[in-house]
């Protein structure tokens, strides 16, 4: 299972990677693994703002359809449209080209109340 150093994760399976006021989310290799082959990102919440934990879209996957929640504060810059075009993408990069939506966070410092890779390497087993 791949689970790079230099990014934080939530319990619910969403990692976010910090660039200055902006940061990617997306979902993890565990996350995209047990929801098998991705077909659809139904995510259009660009330019809304969310709370932490709030759900900012879904997932379509052949087994199921799971909910993305926002790792922080934050307002949706932009949707990844090659994700939402092929969701595949999801499942070969989750933590590159797979990454769902870039946000401007509104509490830089939350972040800091995320799990880092080992915490989130613990609740997985």
């Amino acid at each position: 299972m791949n689970i790079p150093t230099n990014i934080k994760y939530t319990e619910s399976h969403e990692w976010i990677k910090v660039n200055g006021n902006e940061a990617f989310v997306g979902i993890t290799d565990f996350a995209q693994n047990e929801l098998g082959d991705i077909v659809f990102l139904d995510v259009d919440s660009e330019g809304e703002t969310f709370q932490q934990g709030e759900e900012f879209g879904a997932i379509e996957a052949t087994k199921t359809v799971a909910d993305v929640k926002m790792p922080v504060d934050g307002e949706v810059l932009e949707v990844n449209e090659k994700a939402k075009q092929d969701g595949s993408i999801i499942n070969k990069d989750p933590y590159g080209e797979g990454w769902i939506i870039r946000i401007k966070m509104n509490n830089p410092a939350q972040v800091e109340g995320l799990l880092d890779a080992a915490a989130y390497e613990k609740i997985m087993h």
